[in-house]
């Protein structure tokens, strides 16, 4: 790398780590965040298992490091992600100053997700964090039981409200898969915040109406998956699944064009992937997951590895087309 690339390296790397407003939230969060569900060891998801002392090294290393913003979820790992977390930050005297932490709401394992569930599901997040309030939590998968039983009275929705007006959320969220779902609790006005998974990626962009829709309205976007559940990093020969599933046919050919392009170029696929929602002013933060303490640099470097303009349109030409895209 040149002097000149190194410099606008280190520039870029300020960029995305500098803390900036969350949407309407008052809440300010980093360009980039770090996504905790993978720590919690989730076998049958990414096909590994996270131990422990791995867990935990890396946890430290997050919460000494420079991305002041963090996600995990009362159901990843059956709550290990949290308790492993809720260690770190009794080891280390709390949450660091400045540092942002959110978490989501969850049906049990009978699939309850009424609002008494709710209430249960953040009670438990608490004690496994250790904090009394939480700034931002999530209603989190709401596809499982359906817009209109989750706006139902005395359903999660009403809940997570009430919590909110009783002091005990700072500000609500909703993450999930459907875009369209997504985009009808984005339009109840109720939430300020929205994550969306592997569907602004380079091989989907069905969350374009969404991310539109939320830019409108002053909802902060969150994307996650932006590797697609590893495809992008690893490329389809060695990870043929997408989204935590196998791939379409189309979808591998689409990834193996787009890391022959890539490779022309001398940069990585991971790079163009991370930095494709980076570069997106609709997006407010990207959501990186990492089990390992390395892997802050290396996705600092990806971040802001310098990619050739000329890349952009050939990847964009390689996009699979809507009809295989999820929904």
């Amino acid at each position: 790398m040149s002097t000149q690339e190194s410099r606008t390296a280190a520039g870029e790397r300020e960029r995305l780590l500098e803390r900036r407003p969350l949407g309407r939230t008052g809440l300010l969060a980093p360009a980039l965040c770090i996504g905790t569900s993978a720590i919690g060891s989730i076998p049958g998801i990414y096909g590994y298992e996270v131990g422990t002392d791995q867990a935990l090294e890396a946890l430290r290393a997050v919460f000494a490091g420079p991305v002041p913003f963090v996600d995990t979820s009362n159901s990843y790992g059956g709550g290990e992600s949290e308790r492993r977390i809720g260690a770190v930050l009794r080891e280390i005297g709390g949450l660091p100053p400045q540092f942002l932490l959110s978490t989501k709401v969850d049906p049990d394992a009978s699939g309850d997700f009424s609002g008494a569930r709710v209430r249960r599901s953040l009670d438990e997040s608490r004690e496994r964090l250790g904090l009394d309030v939480l700034p931002l939590v999530h209603l989190h998968d709401p596809e499982k039981i359906g817009f209109a039983a989750a706006m139902a009275p005395g359903g999660p929705v009403e809940a997570l409200v009430a919590l909110r007006d009783e002091g005990r959320i700072g500000h609500l969220g909703v993450a999930g898969g459907p875009v369209g779902m997504l985009q009808a609790f984005v339009d109840t006005g109720l939430f300020e915040v929205v994550i969306t998974h592997n569907r602004l990626t380079l091989l989907d962009r069905s969350a374009d109406p969404l991310l539109d829709r939320c830019a409108e309205v002053g909802v902060a976007v969150v994307n996650g998956a932006p590797f697609g559940g590893g495809i992008l990093v690893k490329g389809p020969v060695a990870s043929p699944r997408y989204a935590y599933r196998p791939a379409s046919e189309g979808v591998l050919a689409a990834a193996a064009t787009m890391q022959r392009v890539c490779d022309e170029a001398g940069v990585p696929l991971a790079a163009a992937a991370l930095q494709l929602s980076l570069r997106d002013p609709r997006v407010s933060s990207t959501i990186v997951g990492i089990t390992r303490p390395e892997r802050l640099e290396q996705t600092l470097e990806l971040a802001t590895t310098p990619i050739p303009e000329d890349v952009w349109p050939r990847l964009a030409a390689a996009t699979p087309p809507e009809d295989g895209w999820l929904d």
